[in-house]
């Protein structure tokens, strides 16, 4: 066993069932928190490699994410794994949504590029591509589906009017939302209630609301401030329980979503061995009626990140 596998079990893939690792950060310069940029193509592969050993088999990406796919596709063909993985990945913006053919060539470019022969599913990477799922955006959908080569079709959606829409759509089978330990919008709109009854699943991101949620308190921007009051009471939440802020979000989230599918991605392989050793530990039930009781009522202009400042 490698110094870097050291502190958790390897291989543990009923634990990580729910985990899904996702790849915006080792494709793109993103997050809020992030003060080092993207990983190098050599740490990026490495950290797949690190996720596949520990049991984490599902990978979420996108068409835009850089070159993430590309680094995907580099590690599974190193690991052998190209046909027991799962991918769920995302229509670049700059397709056109209604044109068949410039549809079905992304969505052939990229298993190529993945080097997998099926997606778990492909999504809509914009809510406002929902209005046009009825004037043949399913249909196309309906054709990937038919050729095997994706079994589920999703949308990335911001707000909880949007999510309850998809869920009602025949042919959308998950919807991907936000959720964290402020986020309360989804929850009272009855989203996870739609869902079940709609027998559709829901994969959470965002859980450390682009790492806004772990900051040290100094190093939030200026035109950020207003969040400052809530990002400490996390930590003071933490300390209570003797977490630190990521394992508050990790705890919460394993124990809030524990029916949803759960994105995490990290920055480095440092990040991504804490937030697996993170998931492997146990929380006490009682932290979930905290965090709810403490953030009952977060403004919306901290939660929605479409709502920040520029």
């Amino acid at each position: 066993m490698t110094s870097e596998m050291s502190t958790f079990n390897l291989n543990n893939k009923s634990v990580f069932s729910n985990f899904v690792l996702g790849t915006v950060q080792i494709g793109t310069d993103y997050g809020i928190a992030n003060q080092t940029g993207k990983p190098s193509q050599e740490s990026a592969i490495e950290m797949i490699k690190l996720a596949w050993k520990a049991g984490i088999t599902e990978f979420d990406t996108a068409q835009v994410y850089g070159d993430a796919e590309q680094i995907l596709g580099s590690a599974f063909r190193d690991l052998g794994i190209a046909d027991e993985v799962s991918v769920i990945s995302k229509f670049s913006h700059a397709v056109d949504h209604l044109d068949a053919g410039a549809m079905k060539e992304a969505f052939e470019s990229s298993l190529q590029t993945l080097g997998i022969s099926s997606f778990k599913g492909m999504m809509l990477h914009n809510e406002a591509l929902l209005d046009i799922w009825p004037k043949g955006l399913s249909e196309i959908f309906k054709s990937f589906r038919a050729s095997g080569k994706m079994k589920l079709a999703g949308v990335s959606v911001y707000s909880p009017e949007k999510a309850l829409n998809a869920l009602e759509l025949d042919g959308i089978d998950f919807v991907q939302i936000p959720g964290n330990l402020l986020d309360r919008r989804f929850e009272k709109s009855g989203v996870f209630e739609a869902a079940i009854a709609n027998k559709k699943q829901i994969y959470i991101r965002s859980i450390f609301l682009q790492g806004l949620l772990v900051m040290d308190l100094n190093l939030i921007p200026e035109q950020m401030r207003y969040a400052v009051p809530y990002v400490r009471e996390i930590g003071n939440v933490s300390n209570e329980y003797s977490f630190t802020p990521a394992e508050l979000a990790i705890g919460f989230a394993k124990l809030d979503f524990h029916n949803c599918q759960v994105l995490l991605g990290a920055d480095s392989i440092q990040h991504l061995k804490s937030n697996i050793k993170s998931w492997q530990a146990d929380y006490p039930k009682e932290i979930r009626n905290k965090v709810k009781q403490v953030f009952s009522a977060v403004p919306e202009k901290v939660t929605n990140i479409l709502l920040w400042p520029k």
